[in-house]
């Protein structure tokens, strides 16, 4: 496939087979079925999903992006299982708007519960049309048909998928009835594969945006402002555009340069001499928490039941804390990178970004043009963690190569990511709670400001609860970041559990179990304990032991920490930690999930901080803001709890809420002192 083809192009280029199609409805629209012209987001069209060649090959349409994550190889199983065909016969046609249905966007750890079902349904539709072909052409009974390794077969005939359509393409639809296949018959879904394309990855054959070539290629940089807020006044561009080859492009606010290569991009900006209005007297980290509290709205997402005086007043021991969390940046492997090029009136941008349809709607904006002439194209994409959402880069590509007449490539350097990038909500947790002489919990009253309702809500069993958000006023541009809120919730509930059973001198374990009755939960906590060993042993002098529980977007958690502390500065030694996300499809690719959610949260829990002053970032280099090294990592012991009587949850964001709590309370027990902030190393 090449990038010029259209949706129509493509499927005439594939020939004859069995095209299935899918009628949405409304309720389905967010994720799946093309939009409608006008932006409607009920889709009015049939749209496809999922072609089968006449050589075999299965080409799967979904706008989903991989970002690392590795949904191209669990899509790919989904398919498999149902078609019975090898995972190597499926073809994953990816985050590219003009080929693919449209779809809101890879976040949130939608794709496996709500995309994956999708797909199980078109190629259980595929496979049972081939049946009906097999059964017409070979005068068979429908019993006597059997789909197996990518082949029919039936009475001593045996044919591959794509053979019977005799170069003919069919199309059908998915029909209400479809019936797939329970997670307990997998053969395909449910086992260990190995990643699809893993080897491009590894040897560097794939391309990522900043890889991408296009003929007369120029390279752009944008002039930033030298503090959020600022205004251009004045824009010198005299010097710069003596340079040879340079296009300089001012549009209001907007100043940008073109160059033939990177370094004389690098040059002429350089040269730019600019005069800025900037706004003194914004706040600095130091004052974040008591700003963040003094600009808080009301309370709103109330979860409530019971009284919460009541509560308290049942209570025999009452306790009440803050807790307070950084912002800290995403900072992703690669870096915003984008190639823009007009072709007519037609805009083509490839681009790395967890929301390909949501760019399309950016750059149509941006330049009064229809969605239908823009075409927003996802390489597999050097992570996101819900950093990548927005279109800042496509759109400064696609204004300089509109100005240019070329194709432009602009990649943002460390520095504009950690600046001009969005970062994840700071906030502020104060936690109320009341519990009787016997462990019961009898109130607690959790309130968020501005990081968000995520992972506030309880598992456990409180009679008299009260849990609201209340949004702020922030002074950095915040948003999405892997799990959202639920890491500043799970490290504030949780260590506020250890803290109420350290005041009853209780076992963290036994007081969690106390006032637990969600068995999901209880299950994946036993079965952390048991592999943690908690209770055999107790742990050496400077080392402390801490649990923490989690559920966040159907998926249930438990972690087991051991924290040494040397010198003041806790190092993790070993995390334990229990998952079960529903049936598990892939059981290698969900412990790397794990293990990297854990690795990252190191960085939040220990060091992660975003520091900043008067409208400045002042740390954004990676030699000044510290993210987990390979020195950091601890012993890490996964357990996953597989439940096939479950359909499968996403497992790209919860893992990664139970790391700080449990590592606070291994803390704790190591020092006597309780850290109450994220990061606690500072």
């Amino acid at each position: 496939m090449t990038s010029e083809l259209t949706r129509r192009d493509f499927l005439s280029a594939l020939g004859g087979g069995v095209v299935v199609l899918c009628v949405v409805e409304a309720a389905d629209a967010q994720e799946s079925g093309r939009r409608a012209r006008g932006g409607d987001a009920r889709p009015q069209e049939i749209s496809a999903w999922l072609h089968i060649g006449e050589d075999g090959m299965v080409a799967v349409y979904t706008g989903k992006a991989e970002m690392g994550q590795n949904i191209r190889t669990s899509l790919s199983q989904a398919v498999a299982e149902e078609l019975h065909a090898p995972v190597a016969s499926i073809r994953m046609i990816m985050a590219d708007t003009d080929l693919v249905p449209y779809d809101m966007g890879t976040f949130g750890s939608r794709t496996t519960p709500t995309m994956a079902p999708q797909l199980r349904k078109a190629a259980a539709a595929a496979r049972e049309a081939l049946v009906e072909l097999a059964t017409s052409k070979w005068g068979v009974d429908r019993a006597a048909v059997q789909v197996a390794d990518g082949r029919i077969i039936a009475a001593g005939r045996s044919a591959g998928l794509g053979e019977l359509t005799g170069g003919q393409q069919l199309v059908h639809k998915i029909g209400a009835d479809v019936t797939l296949t329970p997670a307990i018959e997998w053969k395909i879904a449910g086992h260990s594969v190995p990643k699809v394309d893993g080897r491009d990855m590894v040897t560097g054959r794939h391309r990522f945006a900043s890889d991408v070539k296009r003929a007369g290629l120029l390279h752009g940089k944008v002039l930033r402002p030298v503090a959020f807020g600022a205004k251009l006044v004045n824009l010198d561009d005299a010097a710069a555009k003596q340079i040879p080859g340079v296009i300089v492009l001012r549009e209001g606010e907007f100043a940008a340069v073109a160059a033939p290569d990177a370094a004389t991009a690098e040059r002429a900006l350089s040269a730019l001499k600019a005069e800025w209005k900037t706004e003194e007297g914004q706040p600095s980290d130091s004052q974040l928490f008591a700003y963040l509290k003094a600009h808080a709205e009301a309370g709103e997402d109330r979860q409530a039941r019971g009284s919460i005086d009541q509560g308290l007043a049942d209570a025999d021991h009452k306790l009440s804390q803050t807790y307070t969390v950084a912002y800290i940046a995403h900072t992703p492997l690669e870096p915003r990178a984008a190639v823009a090029e007009w072709t007519g009136d037609k805009l083509t941008v490839w681009t790395g970004t967890q929301r390909p349809f949501g760019v399309r709607e950016e750059l149509a904006g941006a330049f009064g043009i229809p969605q239908e002439r823009v075409r927003v194209i996802v390489p597999d994409t050097g992570s996101g963690y819900g950093g990548k959402h927005s279109g800042e880069a496509a759109i400064e590509a696609a204004r300089l190569a509109k100005a240019s007449g070329k194709p432009v490539k602009l990649v943002w350097t460390r520095q504009e990511e950690f600046t001009w990038g969005y970062v994840r909500p700071a906030g502020v947790i104060e936690i109320t709670s009341g519990v009787k002489n016997d462990g019961r919990l009898t109130a607690w009253d959790f309130h968020n400001y501005n990081s968000g309702s995520s992972g506030a809500q309880i598992t456990y069993d409180i009679p008299h609860h009260r849990i609201l958000f209340h949004p702020s006023k922030s002074p950095l541009r915040q948003g999405s970041y892997r799990g959202l809120a639920a890491t500043a919730n799970h490290f504030a509930r949780e260590s506020h559990m250890d803290e109420i059973a350290q005041a009853l001198h209780m076992d963290p374990l036994e007081f969690r179990l106390k006032n637990l009755k969600d068995e999901r939960q209880r299950a994946v906590l036993l079965a952390a304990a048991e592999k943690f060993g908690w209770g055999k042993q107790k742990p050496e002098a400077g080392h402390g032991f801490g649990l923490a529980i989690g559920f966040e977007k159907g998926s249930y958690l438990a972690a087991g920490a051991e924290v040494a502390v040397e010198g003041g500065r806790p190092k993790i030694v070993r995390v334990v930690e229990s998952f079960e996300c529903g049936a598990v499809v892939n059981p290698d690719h969900l412990r790397n999930q794990v293990e990297g959610s854990v690795i990252m949260a190191i960085g939040g829990a220990l060091f992660e901080q975003i520091r900043f002053e008067n409208g400045r970032i002042v740390n954004p280099k990676l030699s000044q803001y510290r993210v987990p090294r390979f020195s950091d990592v601890p012993v890490i012991e996964t357990v996953l709890v597989d439940r096939k009587d479950l359909a499968p949850i996403g497992a790209g964001e919860t893992p990664i809420v139970g790391l700080a709590p449990a590592v606070a309370n291994a803390i704790f027990q190591a020092t006597g002192k309780r850290p109450r902030s994220l990061p606690m190393v500072v």
